[in-house]
């Protein structure tokens, strides 16, 4: 008898979304198996057909490790495949993948630069984006003017913002030059445009944003802006053991796929 597996479970790992954005998709009738609408807990195997949203799917049934790419965003791109008014995607950059599609793991603002890292796998992005996993966010921050000694102290105690308190984990100064000034900041939180609003909030207009380091992920210096590398596989094995993924053995596993690139202009 040939061997089946949870539907939501193959989506998931065939770089559809996690598995809980799988099972709602199921829910809502968008996912099909040889025609006939799927549901809860349906099993597939090898033979079977499967559409989303009436697309053909190409599945995935080995847990072979999942590829992860850093890249070095620059100013002036958005996080999203479409835009009413035609902004570059940093999609755009990104190198295309049979079968699958790159999922952003969080977001960077228009005007915020540096590190985001992206991935085949939905279920390692939603790990690495859910709030109770609290993971580290750290960002070098160029600003007009400098914060007094009271508020770096309230910086990471409490800092009032109009949906609800936030505050740093930690802010320290790097120097600058004439009225411009650099702080390195870490927080937990991913919030829309956090990071400026906490500055606003405390009258200081941001220059610049720049994120440096996801979790134990960090921008190498290497890195270009519009470049991106991807990870060797012991590197996404490590990941997935960090955030408590089951790893892949071994002989499973494609050959690395390390590359950087400048984007073409």
């Amino acid at each position: 008898m040939e061997s089946t597996q949870k539907l939501h479970k193959v989506l998931a790992q065939s770089g559809l979304g996690s598995r809980r954005q799988m099972e709602e998709l199921i829910g809502q009738g968008e996912v099909r198996v040889n025609g006939q609408v799927a549901t809860l807990g349906t099993r597939i195997g090898p033979g079977d057909k499967v559409t989303v949203s009436r697309r053909p799917v190409r599945l995935n049934f080995s847990e072979t490790l999942p590829r992860i790419l850093l890249y070095h965003k620059p100013e002036g791109e958005i996080v999203s495949r479409r835009d009413p008014d035609g902004r570059p995607s940093v999609f755009e950059a990104l190198p295309r993948i049979r079968g699958m599609k790159w999922v952003s793991v969080g977001r960077l603002d228009f005007n915020t630069s540096g590190l985001l890292v992206f991935t085949t796998s939905g279920e390692l992005a939603n790990r690495l984006t859910h709030p109770s996993f609290e993971m580290e966010r750290e960002y070098a921050v160029r600003v007009v003017g400098e914060l007094t000694q009271d508020q770096l102290r309230q910086a990471t105690v409490e800092i009032p913002l109009e949906d609800g308190p936030a505050r740093f984990e930690s802010i320290r100064s790097s120097g600058g030059e004439g009225t411009n000034h650099w702080y390195q900041v870490v927080l937990k939180e991913g919030r829309n445009r956090e990071v400026r609003r906490m500055f606003e909030a405390m009258h200081v207009m941001v220059g610049r944003l720049i994120r440096v380091r996801f979790g134990r992920i960090h921008l190498s210096p290497r890195l270009k802006r519009g470049q991106f590398a991807e990870l060797e596989p012991q590197e996404v094995r490590d990941i997935m053991q960090w955030v408590g993924l089951k790893p892949t053995p071994a002989r499973q596993e494609a050959p690395g796929r390390s590359s950087r690139r400048t984007r073409k202009t």
